[in-house]
């Protein structure tokens, strides 16, 4: 059952059906440095700063979470695959689906102990479109939210933007991302999750 369906024109493309995405030329001018985040309360952040980018693999497993390929690939035998791939004008490194021909098949973030809210900074190729789904261990949809098309640079000389989508539901036990289309690719760079077991702060008067 097809969840994440890629639409929409390509943009950034898969060098191979494994492979590095071929990336943007870098910037002339480095990028400001957004404001740190500060998370919630209860609230995990998870980023890949010392990844090693562009070598596909079955599996990624990060401080508990595990990243992989929802679904068997559905035009060949080989083995599904994800990547980390860096965001050329930031220090940050995302994950995606490696395979360049198979990106219907949305990236599975599996957590290590049920959450309650998920929201994943992502960015993705010119026009493709970006779906996040929150799901329980019975593979039941709990929660959905997407963009048609993800941002875009306002001019060449502009960093591409990431982008959040944040889903929220009892007892998720994995999110599902992707939506782009064959030889394009979507990348999560970011993930934030509040574990059901988490204290949240007092409501205020």
């Amino acid at each position: 059952m097809a969840v994440v369906m890629g639409v929409g024109a390509v943009g950034t493309v898969v060098a191979q059906n494994i492979g590095k995405p071929t990336p943007p030329p870098p910037l002339t001018q480095p990028r400001p440095k957004p404001p740190a985040y500060v998370p919630k309360p209860g609230e995990v952040v998870l980023t890949f700063p010392n990844a090693d980018t562009g070598h596909p693999v079955k599996t990624i497993t990060e401080k508990g979470v595990t990243f992989e390929l929802w679904q068997p690939l559905r035009q060949s035998q080989a083995v599904p695959r994800v990547m980390f791939f860096p965001h050329l004008e930031t220090d940050n490194n995302g994950i995606l689906n490696a395979m360049s021909n198979e990106q219907s098949i949305p990236v599975k973030v599996t957590f290590p102990a049920p959450v309650k809210e998920v929201t994943l900074v992502l960015w993705g190729s010119i026009s493709s479109p970006a779906l996040v789904e929150a799901r329980d261990k019975d593979d039941k949809l709990l929660d959905s939210a997407k963009v048609e098309k993800v941002p875009e640079r306002k001019s060449p000389a502009d960093p591409i933007p990431s982008f959040e989508l944040t889903v929220k539901g009892e007892n998720i036990a994995y999110v599902l991302y992707g939506g782009a289309p064959n030889g394009s690719f979507v990348a999560a760079e970011e993930v934030r999750y509040i574990p059901m077991t988490a204290a949240t702060a007092p409501a205020t008067k």
